[in-house]
């Protein structure tokens, strides 16, 4: 920790610049130690408020990483872009590197922005995202999970205090509307980067027989447990959100982990992912910097 400390102002430095820092050969010895080394940068550790998948907290600030089923993949994203509060730094600690596969991809948001078709671009940096999820229908996360309490008053509060539109339905059921940013600059570097979720939110992103079987189910795609449109409202199209996620993952960069390494990363000015893989697996995560759009 004290080699941190002596090289903290370059470390962030070279995060600006590239992005994402890995550390490794640092002889991290378990959660705590990881715990520690996150908090050595400077910036309190961060509760994982208004989730969008499942977790499991390992000790103060540090939890595991999303928990989806081995076989499969999590596309690029950015940590929490689906609302208007997200961290600004992010750690990845492989405490136990999968058999096969389970890596943890990255890619430069700034040239994910860069590289999108204009007409895209501009569509979402003038329009934004409305993401809308609907909570305690058994089909997704618990709103009780999402939002850390049993109390309606407290998620009422919650939402009041960060721009989230809520309204509670029949059978103890919620739904949250939330509009968030497309594109977002970085507060430091100036950088504009691609910085939203509606490609893991969207309809488009189930395979097409649950896609279908849930329409059936709930019959409007504002009732499905989640969904993406425009800020506006308006729909976005399969083919724009195909497009985006070609884009996405052009720039992909898979490493192999070993174990102990822990990999650094701006939140804004880089997107993460996760390789489906084989074996046991244990990488858990620590967040830091909350920053809000205003």
């Amino acid at each position: 920790m004290e080699a941190v400390n002596e090289v903290r102002d370059m470390i962030e430095r070279q995060l600006y610049a590239c992005g994402g820092i890995l550390f490794r050969d640092f002889h991290l010895d378990g959660a705590e130690a990881f715990r520690s080394f996150a908090a050595s940068f400077g910036h309190p550790l961060l509760a994982y408020e208004f989730g969008s998948t499942p977790r499991s907290q390992v000790s103060s600030g540090v939890y595991t990483s999303t928990e989806y089923p081995p076989h499969q993949s999590i596309p690029l994203h950015n940590e929490q872009a689906y609302t208007r509060d997200w961290p600004m730094k992010i750690w990845f600690y492989c405490q136990q590197p999968a058999q096969q596969g389970g890596e943890t991809p990255i890619a430069d948001s700034r040239l994910i922005h860069r590289d999108m078709p204009t007409a895209i671009r501009n569509r979402f940096a003038e329009r934004g995202v409305m993401y809308v999820r609907n909570y305690g229908s058994g089909l997704d996360v618990d709103w009780r999970q999402v939002f850390g309490t049993e109390s309606k008053a407290e998620v009422e509060a919650y939402c009041a205090a960060h721009s989230i539109i809520c309204e509670w339905k029949d059978g103890d059921e919620l739904r949250t509307r939330q509009v968030c940013q497309g594109i977002a600059v970085h507060p430091v570097t100036g950088d504009a980067v691609w910085f939203n979720q509606a490609h893991l939110f969207h309809v488009s992103s189930l395979a097409p027989e649950l896609r279908e079987s849930l329409l059936d189910i709930v019959g409007d795609p504002l009732e499905l447990p989640r969904n993406a449109f425009y800020g506006d409202g308006s729909p976005i199209d399969d083919e724009t959100l195909a497009t985006v996620r070609g884009v996405l993952d052009r720039h992909k960069i898979i490493f192999p982990w070993q174990a102990g390494d822990v990999v650094m990363l701006d939140n804004m000015l880089t997107a993460h992912a996760r390789e489906p893989f084989k074996g046991p697996r244990r990488v858990i995560v620590a967040m830091a910097q909350a920053h809000r759009l205003h």
